[in-house]
């Protein structure tokens, strides 16, 4: 039978194990990032962490929260814009948790409750906008998809860092038409860009021909100057005429020696 001083070590050997469950059950070990929003009987009472903390057993009902930067993937989903554009869009949402305890008492599910804001806004945003805003403007787009997320966000203790549109998808008909139009605008600027050199040149020719009629000498170069150009290429036999000026002289002097008759 068992003697008195075992049931002494069964009892201490029970304390010690219930005590330890205890102990077990009260410590909790935060890290740096983490904060825990802790309930007693019911109440919400100040968040603690990180580090050690020490918790009531069957009082106290902890929930432990991150604090760093979260993301959230936005499906893509079809919506029209303001021009009547079909196009695909997905986003990704950046967002930190910045008051635990609201994150945790205002709101059920804040991860969850984000992503459907950020859906709903995403679609209201792109409606409100037109396929070339959505494309060239995107950063401005951004920046209002932020703020009013963030805004919507603010009473759940949630901070919205950063929103991005991450693609956009256009019908094949619309890339066609795009496309299309692309072709033709750089047409058209081609069509300038020949016309405002056709008209520059225009120019400098009426200049030319203007220093030409005051100037006779100019053009007395500029035919010696083609002269020596044709004589330089690989011709075995080069024809040019001479100039009737140059001529004059030389025809004046012999009608005044040939004799009278």
């Amino acid at each position: 039978m068992p003697t008195q001083a075992g049931y002494g070590v069964a009892v201490v050997i029970a304390v010690v194990v219930f005590f330890i469950i205890v102990l077990a059950a009260a410590i909790r070990i935060l890290r740096e990032y983490e904060r825990a929003v802790v309930f007693r009987l019911g109440r919400l009472i100040p968040v603690k962490g990180p580090g050690l903390i020490l918790l009531i057993p069957a009082v106290d009902r902890m929930e432990r929260i991150s604090t760093r930067i979260e993301t959230i993937d936005v499906q893509r989903q079809e919506m029209m814009t303001r021009d009547n554009v079909p196009v695909t869009v997905d986003a990704v949402i950046y967002y930190r948790v910045i008051a635990p305890s609201d994150a945790v008492v205002k709101v059920r599910n804040f991860n969850k409750a984000t992503y459907l804001l950020a859906q709903t806004t995403l679609r209201s945003v792109i409606g409100q906008s037109e396929l070339d805003e959505l494309l060239a403007a995107r950063d401005r787009i951004n920046q209002r998809l932020q703020e009013i997320i963030d805004e919507q966000t603010e009473p759940w203790g949630i901070k919205v860092t950063l929103v991005e549109v991450r693609d956009v998808i256009l019908p094949d008909t619309m890339k066609r038409a795009m496309a299309r139009q692309a072709e033709v605008e750089r047409e058209r600027r081609a069509k300038v860009i020949n016309a405002e050199g056709e008209f520059q040149a225009s120019q400098r020719l009426a200049d030319a021909a203007q220093i030409i009629a005051t100037q006779p000498i100019a053009l007395q170069l500029r035919y010696l100057q083609t002269v020596v150009e044709v004589a330089s290429e690989n011709n075995s036999t080069t024809l040019f005429p001479i100039p009737i000026d140059l001529l004059t002289p030389f025809m004046k002097g012999l009608q005044a020696g040939s004799p009278q008759p």
